[in-house]
Parts: C-alpha cells; structure tokens; sequence
C-alpha cells in the first residue's frame, strides 16, 4: 500500500501544445507496473479546453466543480457539472474544458498502452466550442 499525500506532487501548467487557455494538472496517481492507470485533478479556467485527443483504453472523467463541456467527433457540445460522471470509449476522438464564463474541475482517469495514454490532435476551434461547428 501506498499512500499519496495532498499536495505531495507539483502542480504543473497544462502544455500550449495540449490545451488552450489556462489549465492547472496536479497530479493525483501514476500506479507502479503491472497497473497501466493514472490520474489528475485537471482545473480549466473560463474558456479553457483540451485539443482534440484519444485515448488507447479509454477515459474516465468525474466533475468535481463548476461548470464545463465535453465534445465526441460527430456529436454535440454537452455540459458538465459536479457530480457527473463521462465515460469516453478507446480510441474515441474528443475535448473537455470549462465553460465559457465558469471556470471547471475534473478527476480525469486513464491507462497507458506501451507507456502512451493519449494521442492529441488539432486544437479545437472556437466555432467548435461554443457548438457552431462538429468536426467530423
């Protein structure tokens, strides 16, 4: 057993090159082999979001405050508050950030494959975002 204390780990900027707008990521767990999980508090000011991206065995993303939106190719802009729970499927291309005048928390979960949980995209436009425009 181990235990992570609070705070142990540093809070890092979320990359330019995976996110836009201001993002926060601190880092909750990244299990020790065999185990391919890992997982972080991601908090996205108004406005912010991920790029486009998938993940080889899936994602898991639980709302812990405010208010924010998650996008699936092909289907509309959905909000999210606390208490949900989204289930993004392997190899589903997709976003997720805050909304656009409230800033938003999530628990984000996911396994690695060959060392990789993630494979990112385009940025997502603001068309896009505020739900004008699907990228299909």
């Amino acid at each position: 057993m181990e235990i992570k204390r609070a705070g142990s780990r540093p809070s890092e900027k979320g990359s330019a090159g995976y996110f836009s707008g201001t993002v926060r990521i601190d880092p909750l767990f990244d299990a020790p082999e065999p185990s391919k999980s890992f997982g972080a508090a991601v908090t996205f000011e108004p406005g912010a979001r991920t790029h486009w991206h998938s993940h080889p065995l899936g994602q898991t993303l639980i709302v812990t405050a405010g208010c924010g939106r998650v996008q699936r190719r092909g289907g509309p802009v959905e909000e999210i508050r606390p208490g949900d729970v989204v289930w993004i499927a392997p190899g589903e291309l997709h976003w997720h950030g805050a909304a656009p005048t409230t800033a938003m928390t999530h628990i984000a979960i996911a396994e690695r494959v060959n060392g990789k949980g993630s494979d990112w995209f385009e940025p997502v436009s603001e068309e896009q975002y505020l739900g004008g425009e699907e990228l299909r």
